[in-house]
């Protein structure tokens, strides 16, 4: 059963716009079995522009009823139906949206009349609606009303339907089915992809990588992506130049996490944005000076000395410092703010209770600077290891974090994890880039983790 419907509305966005009518004809595969039309009250005014194409004003709409007077009605007659439309993208977000602002999440298989008569009747002029059904001789009693539309598209779909024996319900729900995949992208490419954690790659003809995500279940979130109600211009061109899909499976949620960042720095897929910065090359340090009070300061990150935190230029790891300072009540002479000898200007102004004259005794001053290192690092310890779950259930991952520097990860079976000496385990482990992508994801993931933490 099809359930073919038009809407009337107060603008073009589903978002910022509201329903003012609503038609459907029922249709059974050969013939319409039923018709239901209201006018409905958006609560919102309707714009003049909307009203001289539509023909519906406030008056009309005033003691209509609201959507959700007749929500019920809508799931009643579209149960178990495909929701048939003329360009079914715009009906169905607007239908999809005022039950998703009821709390109720309204689902069904889509078809559009639009996509299907690209494929059955090519080479017209124009697949609009009114310049189709033109060309069809299809008479559209009430053009941008409703119930006029619904019934126009209704005769449409009969057409189409009767151009070819072949053209059945098989046919139909495949192209249901297919109809938001990229045209090189087939249903059993899609069929194939993993409901498991991990990342996936979309390629262009070259096998260049275009794209690289990572999700919790990787068919669901390929399939948003190819999603005919996304209508961002990146996805748009993204699904037009995608020639096939890969993917790694990953277990870890974590590891997913990790190895998206890896890859996305080291392949710069022209889709991604985020994290595309492949090297920090300044960061956050302390050292003890030798009167025993903690000092900071920005720099170039060289040798092995890792950074407390990475920045993308000094002036950042500056502001940062700058922030912390302020927040702590920290000397700016021992934060390299302030080169002259002395006293420092804010002790002169009271903002510094003396550090930098060792007037504050380290051990008051340095209290307050740990919690600045524990703000930037959030570590409790430099050297752990993190193990989550692997790839399947004989398996564990592992994440391994030393002198508070993201080494990389691996998988070991459960009899290799060793809980008493985890340094053992540093053999399993694929090394990768430490940077601020990676740090910043691990320090949220130990926030909130049933993962085991193992510190050595």
């Amino acid at each position: 059963m099809y359930a073919i419907i038009d809407i009337e509305t107060t603008g073009g966005h589903h978002l910022k716009s509201k329903i003012t009518e609503i038609a459907i004809v029922l249709h059974n595969g050969s013939q319409v079995v039923e018709k239901y039309s209201t006018l409905i009250n958006p609560e919102t005014p309707i714009p003049p522009f909307i009203t001289k194409i539509t023909g519906i004003n406030d008056e009309m709409v005033k003691d209509a009823p609201k959507f959700q007077e007749v929500a019920k009605k809508i799931i009643e007659l579209t149960d178990k139906c495909v929701f048939v439309a003329h360009n079914v993208s715009f009906d169905y977000s607007f239908v999809k949206e005022s039950f998703r602002n009821l709390g109720y999440n309204f689902n069904r298989k889509t078809l559009c009349t639009v996509r299907l008569s690209r494929k059955l009747i090519p080479n017209e002029p124009s697949y609009s609606l009114g310049k189709l059904c033109h060309s069809l001789g299809i008479t559209i009693k009430d053009r941008h009303r409703a119930m006029g539309d619904a019934e126009a598209t209704a005769i449409l779909f009969t057409k189409l339907i009767a151009l070819d024996d072949k053209i059945n319900d098989d046919f139909i729900l495949q192209e249901v089915k297919q109809k938001t995949l990229p045209t090189k992208i087939s249903q059993k490419q899609m069929d194939a992809l993993p409901q498991a954690v991990g990342v996936y790659y979309f390629y262009e003809e070259n096998d260049k990588v275009i794209y690289v995500g990572k999700s919790k279940n990787i068919k669901k979130r390929v399939e948003t992506h190819f999603n005919v109600f996304n209508k961002e211009r990146k996805s748009a061109a993204m699904k037009k130049a995608i020639t096939h899909i890969d993917y790694t499976h990953t277990g870890s949620e974590l590891v997913a996490l990790l190895l998206e960042s890896a890859e996305i720095k080291r392949l710069k897929p022209v889709f991604n944005k985020r994290q595309r910065r492949s090297i920090f090359s300044d960061g956050i340090f302390y050292f003890y000076n030798e009167n025993g009070y903690i000092e900071f300061y920005a720099a170039k990150i060289k040798g092995e000395k890792p950074p407390i935190f990475f920045a993308e230029s000094i002036y950042t790891a500056k502001k940062i410092l700058e922030f912390y300072l302020v927040k702590h009540k920290l000397c700016i002479k021992l934060c390299d703010m302030y080169p002259h000898s002395g006293a420092c200007f804010d002790y002169h102004i009271k903002n510094c209770n003396g550090a930098c004259i060792q007037q504050e005794t380290p051990q008051e001053y340095n209290q307050r600077a740990m919690q600045v290192i524990a703000g930037l690092t959030s570590f409790v310890k430099p050297n752990f290891m993190i193990v989550g779950t692997g790839r399947d259930e004989q398996e564990k991952s592992i994440v391994w974090v030393e002198s508070g520097k993201y080494k990389g990860f691996g998988f070991a079976t459960i009899k290799q994890i060793n809980r008493e000496n985890p340094e053992n385990m540093k053999k399993y482990i694929e090394i990768y880039q430490d940077n601020k992508d990676v740090q910043s994801i691990i320090r949220e993931h130990l926030k909130d983790t049933n993962d085991e933490v193992l510190y050595y």
